[in-house]
């Protein structure tokens, strides 16, 4: 027998000499890379690994360099300094980096990211308007130097102040033990008509969801769709009428984003799917998602009916409902601000309209679909409103929104229901731990959004200090859970959800019960 051999035997066996629970106390110091390396050491030394990452865990970075190549580094370093194995990985860019374009600087961040956590892992990198970071513990909302038309819609008296290189990157990782993730793609069909192949997407979803889960609805989906695509809304009201009531569905719906495709398809929207394994390992518990949104906007007047579409535009008039008699598009506006006791810029007025439609997809039968959509007003005319967006019809009816202090009380709200989530993990009856391990907020504000610093991140913040929280700042947002309703339009009238909204703060809360 050698003499490195021997040396060899005599390292394993020193190897062996370590307890279980000095092993755990090591392995779990490791950054990512070395623990990961430590799991193949031996079935027992991979048997600690897996108890040091028995429960989920989000990691977050930011990193303001100027050098993308060397953001990236930073924000990689960060986020796998502790052991983690990634499920799923979001890079949001905010302002441009030297050397590169938008569209350029996400594909390569998504390469460089790509590199450092395996091909096997869905990376998925957007432009945002601005990012929440809460490595201090406090909201460092980063805006782009120049105000956004979405910031100055909810914002219209703020001065935003920037340098021109002004840029960040920030990086959020999850690993969701008992859960799979993968990334799902919303083709679009390249010869005419360019429609969007929604029947293909959510069959696509089906079908990976019933693979993992044995159920046709995941537990939750993260959305990005491109913001040169109108469709993306009725998409998303599509997936709400497609999806489980328990399917939790957020995102930004008018991005620019890259992930892992093939460059000879064009692609209108990605979904991050995440499914519940339904043969997951003993021991593991449950990972949930909860979304709660906050809006600013508040109904003004009176509920209007749509008496006449111009062809192939959103040129609308529109009567009150029991008249006879067109408005026209001053008028309507006259009695806004009528109702508000002030004018205000058009460009902070919505209406938003309630939509009957029949929806379908594959072979299922057709069924009823009742949504409400948020479309800005852009002008008027002597006859019409004129407001953006598409697939509104005679008969459809509608009030106008617009951003209000009163939102405050449904930020108010949201804290106090993210409350219930301590109340119920301080449970000393015997019931469910109920672990809030991390967060995500989409929103429309930002900076003294509601004329207050730091609104939109402080009810994850004040009841949830210490627990990782990522945020990106938005246009709108998707939003589809357990969420604020619309006040209705009548008495009579069911209570209608919207799933994108404009001058909201959606909240994903990711927890765990043991």
């Amino acid at each position: 027998m050698t003499s490195r051999t021997l040396r060899q035997i005599g390292t394993a066996a020193t190897i062996d000499l370590i307890g279980e629970d000095l092993l755990h106390n090591i392995v779990g110091r490791l950054p990512a890379t070395s623990f990961a390396s430590a799991a193949c050491v031996s079935r027992f030394w991979n048997l600690v690994c897996d108890r040091v990452l028995c429960r989920p865990k989000l990691s977050s970075a930011c990193s303001p360099n100027p050098s993308l190549e060397v953001a990236v580094e930073e924000v990689v370093n960060k986020v796998l300094s502790e052991p983690i194995r990634p499920h799923f990985a979001i890079a949001s860019l905010v302002g441009s980096f030297e050397n590169y374009e938008a569209e350029d600087a996400l594909e390569e961040a998504r390469g460089l990211i790509t590199a450092a956590v395996g091909t096997h892992v869905p990376v998925i990198t957007h432009c945002s308007l601005g990012i929440i970071s809460d490595e201090s513990q406090e909201q460092v909302t980063y805006m782009l130097p120049i105000a956004s038309p979405a910031y100055r819609v909810f914002n219209p008296n703020v001065l935003i102040q920037g340098k021109s290189n002004s840029n960040r990157i920030m990086l959020t990782v999850g690993f969701l033990p008992g859960m799979k993730v993968t990334a799902i793609p919303l083709l679009q069909q390249i010869e005419e008509p360019e429609t969007l192949m929604f029947d293909k997407f959510v069959t696509d979803i089906r079908e990976f969801s019933t693979s993992v889960s044995g159920c046709n609805s995941p537990a939750a989906i993260i959305m990005f769709g491109d913001r040169y695509h109108d469709g993306i809304i009725n998409v998303v009201e599509k997936m709400d009428y497609a999806m489980s009531p328990k399917t939790v569905i957020v995102g930004d719906p008018f991005s620019r984003f890259q992930y892992t495709k093939d460059p000879h398809d064009v692609y209108a929207a990605v979904a991050l799917v995440f499914a519940v394994e339904r043969n997951k390992p003993p021991g593991i518990g449950e990972t949930q998602f909860h979304a709660v949104l906050a809006s600013r906007l508040s109904p003004v007047g009176p509920t209007y009916k749509v008496s006449f579409v111009r062809k192939n535009s959103t040129w609308i008039a529109a009567r009150r409902e029991g008249s006879h008699e067109n408005i026209d598009g001053e008028t309507l506006l006259n009695q806004v601000y009528d109702a508000l006791g002030k004018r205000i810029p058009r460009r902070c007025l919505f209406i938003a309209v309630t939509k009957k439609r029949k929806c379908s997809f594959g072979q299922e039968k057709a069924g009823c679909m009742t949504s409400l959509t948020f479309h800005k007003v852009s002008g008027t005319s002597q006859e019409y409103l004129h407001v953006f967006g598409v697939d509104i019809k005679t008969g459809d009816t509608f009030r106008f929104y617009h951003p209000s202090d009163a939102g405050l009380s449904s930020v108010t709200a949201v804290s106090s229901h993210l409350r219930s989530f301590n109340q119920r993990g301080n449970n000393t009856t015997g019931g469910d731990k109920h672990e809030v391990f991390g967060g995500l907020i989409f929103t429309c504000g930002g900076e003294n959004f509601f004329g207050q610093s730091n609104i939109d991140s402080s009810p994850f913040l004040d009841n949830f200090p210490g627990v990782t929280l990522g945020g990106t700042l938005c246009r709108r947002v998707i939003g589809r859970g357990v969420l604020t309703l619309y006040p209705k339009e009548s008495q009579g009238q069911k209570a209608v959800r919207s799933c994108v909204h404009p001058g909201g703060i959606v909240y994903l809360i990711m927890s765990y019960t043991p």
